[in-house]
């Protein structure tokens, strides 16, 4: 009852609670974690039992037909009562050590990371700066002055520390190696020697390039922001004197920031022990929800992805257009790494792409995707240039814009054309065929 009590005092500040339902549900979560049983599996039913929307379920319900297990070949069971209650591991007496005192996002999730591993299992935490008491621990992090994996140490405070996740990143404006800005924090530590045996006991039916894909999206899309915002770097870059329209105070590291004690709260009769273990478990709803969104929705629209640039030349002979048999997937940032990885726009020394198609200009470069929306209408949508939000690679004609029906087919010469978007990024037509001429015409008429 103390750590419903505790649960219940919190609930304002976590951002999912916003239904009975739910409520009930984050509450079985939270006292699950915190009397030592698994939390990661609750974490993932309440994000499917939350997150799924009726417009999701009609998509889905439409394509019952396909499929399924190529469409989420991941996606876990439902799973009995029992079964959710069941522990991966037996409970480790293994003993992480972290500082006390006021708490953040990094060690909380680093000590949740840790406690989704074998050998660290739900192990208890000791809070403390002491270094005769943390010394004996089996494991340390974010105090100490020290990082060596061998030791189990990983702080990230000494002088002249220079850790990080990749040396080198891609700058997507310019298409230049630059150094990457962000320094691991103690989570980002943990998650550098232990993320994968984390995402494969979560998630152990992926194989090992999927890992790979997994780990690096799941840095890149959740863990460096943690890294980022304890080790001091700033959101804008140094020297950029453009004011921020507006602040947010929504994301990870403020939510567990308010769960610390308020400096006026004399009488406040909940632990820091306590509030830290709420404020751990939020940081590994947060992680979950993140990394089942990349496993069960990004990493299988990468497999569509491929497929349809790999057919691209079956859609039209430009190579520049390619297919969804249905949209709702996430493929602007798949579209645009394996455009890189089969170099596509970019030729060898015979003038061909890596699946041997003649391929040699800039200009060749997928230009128009196809799809049908909810409604069973195509789409077609214009691919942005990489980077940008707005700016597309190749707009629909400029007659064409903000002119529906009729009026659309007239000026088009193509018949079954509903719309074309005011700004030329999205247009649909009531047929394949339709659809595919509009981007022919499109690509035609940028030619001459």
């Amino acid at each position: 009852m103390k750590y419903l009590q505790l649960l219940i005092k919190f609930l304002p500040i976590i951002p999912f609670a916003t239904t009975t339902s739910t409520i009930t549900s984050t509450i079985t979560i939270f006292t699950l974690f915190i009397k030592q049983t698994s939390c990661a599996f609750h974490a993932s039913l309440v994000l499917r039992r939350t997150s799924t929307s009726s417009s999701t379920s009609s998509t889905l319900l439409r394509n019952s037909l396909i499929n399924m297990n190529n469409r989420n070949p991941h996606k876990k069971p439902k799973l009995t009562t029992s079964e959710q209650q069941k522990p991966l591991f037996p409970i480790s007496t293994k003993k992480i050590a972290t500082h006390n005192g006021t708490f953040q996002a990094d060690e909380a999730l680093g000590v949740w990371l840790l406690r989704q591993t074998q050998i660290y299992y739900n192990s208890p935490v000791l809070r403390t700066r002491d270094s005769n008491l943390y010394s004996q621990a089996d494991i340390v992090i974010d105090v100490g002055g020290i990082y060596d994996h061998d030791k189990k140490r990983y702080d990230h405070h000494q002088r002249h520390y220079d850790e990080r996740f990749h040396d080198k990143i891609v700058n997507k404006l310019t298409d230049e190696a630059q150094t990457r800005c962000t320094k691991l924090s103690a989570s980002g530590l943990v998650y550098r020697h232990y993320g994968k045996e984390v995402i494969m006991n979560l998630y152990p039916t992926l194989a090992e390039k999927e890992l790979e894909y997994v780990y690096t999206k799941m840095y890149n899309s959740f863990m460096e922001a943690i890294d980022a915002i304890d080790t001091g770097v700033e959101l804008l870059p140094k020297g950029c004197d453009v004011e921020p329209l507006y602040y947010d105070s929504t994301g990870l590291s403020s939510r567990v920031s308010r769960l610390n004690p308020r400096w006026n709260d004399d009488d406040d009769d909940i632990s820091p022990d306590e509030r830290f273990e709420v404020a751990s478990a939020l940081c590994g709803q947060d992680f979950t929800s993140v990394l089942s969104n990349i496993v069960e929705s990004s990493l299988p629209a990468r497999a569509f992805v491929e497929e349809a640039i790999r057919k691209r030349f079956d859609v039209d002979s430009s190579g520049q257009i390619i297919k969804f048999e249905s949209g709702g997937m996430p493929w602007k940032s798949h579209l645009y790494d394996l455009e890189k990885e089969y170099k596509i726009g970019v030729s060898d020394d015979n003038g061909a792409n890596t699946d041997g198609e003649k391929q040699n200009q800039k200009d060749d470069l997928i230009k128009f995707v196809l799809y049908t929306d909810q409604s069973g209408m195509w789409r077609i949508q214009a691919v942005t240039v990489e980077g940008q939000a707005f700016e597309n690679r190749l707009s629909l004609p400029e007659k064409w814009r903000g002119v529906r029906d009729e009026d659309l087919e007239k000026i088009a010469g193509i018949k079954g054309c509903t719309f074309c978007h005011a700004a030329g990024f999205i247009g649909g037509n009531k047929s394949f065929e339709g659809v595919l001429e509009m981007a022919r015409v499109a690509l035609q008429q940028s030619n001459e």
